[in-house]
């Protein structure tokens, strides 16, 4: 059992007490910082990303285990087609680059390909800037020089807690302007993939453009950061790369503001109850107060993107919160909270008739009771809604 947190540690010190004794980080990645972005109101998961819980043993420990996340046979399949796509110096990947974004530079040919490896994220951080400088010299030096960097590795600063990020490939062009590299399994069709899977990696994309921009504003001049990603997926049902350029200034943009709106994970921490732990291996009950004891904002979008959703929505239906029914119903009721609170509204039992939410309610209740009557069926009392997702 960890001992009380005192409030004179450091940050790092007291959120290795919050994983609890022994238990190592959970590295932030790309996926889960997007995933972060599109819900920056939900304290929970700032919090247990911060502290680098592992989401999905924690679900487990409290009952709701979680489906989410890829599987093992996409995970192989995945790494043998990058593994593909990179083979012989990343010849094909450049190709692609060549064609796709950059027409108009002389043809990779013998292009650089730097070692980055260090010792730990700090290390291979490091490298990695020490490797962009030097390769945005060498395009400056001799023209038509192409560089590529294979799994490099960023850093981000999250709410005041620093995440590293391994982008799948960056290419250093010939004019010195860098561009980040997504490698997928699924497959491009007559040249168009699943829009869904094409924007989940636009906006994991935008997250690496961001620490790259980083990057680049700490050299002298700053590198152009390309905003057109390379996305390099099998072409129909072959095995064969093939690629597109996708425009992520966009995603760009809302990763950036949601972001920088992230309460920071000190601020979070300072609020916890002394020896608060989100150890897997705590008792049930003592985990569960734990975890409740940070406030979260439950939407359908976190069953697609978040280890602990079927935990919060059990939750979020248990105390009736209007957030279970998505973020869009959330805005238009204002600011009654529950499905309580509506449902009284629309019988006339509560609410403010000048609220539009309470008027439209009202109106609706009113117009559906006209429907059934003029139907023959008798209104039923108005106690439960449809179960939703």
């Amino acid at each position: 059992m960890p001992p009380p947190r005192a409030r004179g540690k450091t940050l790092r010190h007291r959120l290795a007490e919050l994983r609890g004794p022994q238990v190592p980080a959970k590295a932030l990645d790309a996926r889960a910082l997007s995933a972060l972005a599109a819900n920056p109101g939900c304290r929970r998961r700032a919090i247990l990303d911060g502290a680098g819980v592992d989401k999905a043993a924690l679900a487990s420990a409290l009952g709701s285990p979680s489906v989410f996340g890829q599987s093992q046979f996409a995970f192989v399949r995945g790494n043998a087609f990058e593994a593909k796509v990179k083979a012989d110096g990343g010849t094909e990947l450049l190709r692609l680059a060549h064609e796709k974004l950059d027409r108009a530079a002389e043809p990779p040919a013998g292009a650089r390909v730097p070692d980055l490896t260090a010792q730990g994220p700090e290390g291979r951080t490091a490298r990695t800037e020490l490797a962009l400088r030097e390769a945005t010299e060498a395009a400056t030096a001799a023209p038509g020089t192409w560089t590529l960097l294979d799994h490099p590795m960023l850093a981000l600063d999250v709410a005041g807690s620093p995440a590293f990020l391994e982008p799948d490939a960056v290419v250093v062009h010939p004019d010195g302007s860098w561009t980040v590299v997504e490698i997928k399994s699924f497959p491009m069709l007559d040249g168009a993939a699943d829009p869904a899977k094409v924007g989940a990696a636009a906006r994991q994309a935008a997250v690496y453009v961001l620490a790259l921009e980083r990057v680049a504003a700490r050299l002298e001049p700053s590198p152009r950061v390309r905003h057109r990603i390379l996305l390099v997926c099998p072409k129909d049902f072959s095995n064969l790369p093939t690629a597109s350029a996708v425009d992520v200034r966009r995603q760009r943009a809302v990763t950036a503001r949601q972001l920088d709106r992230l309460t920071r994970i000190e601020e979070i921490a300072d609020t916890l109850p002394e020896g608060t732990c989100f150890s897997p291996e705590l008792p049930a009950e003592r985990l569960t107060a734990a975890v409740e004891s940070v406030p979260a904002t439950y939407a359908p979008e976190c069953l697609s993107a978040c280890e602990l959703a079927f935990h919060c929505r059990d939750r979020s239906r248990a105390a009736g919160a209007v957030t279970r029914l998505g973020r869009p119903v959330r805005a238009e009721l204002g600011g009654l909270a529950t499905v309580e609170d509506v449902l009284a509204a629309a019988r006339g039992e509560a609410g403010d008739p000048d609220d539009p939410a309470v008027a439209a309610l009202r109106r609706a209740a009113a117009l559906r009771a006209e429907a059934l009557a003029g139907a023959g069926v008798p209104a039923p009392a108005a106690r439960e809604v449809a179960p939703c997702r």
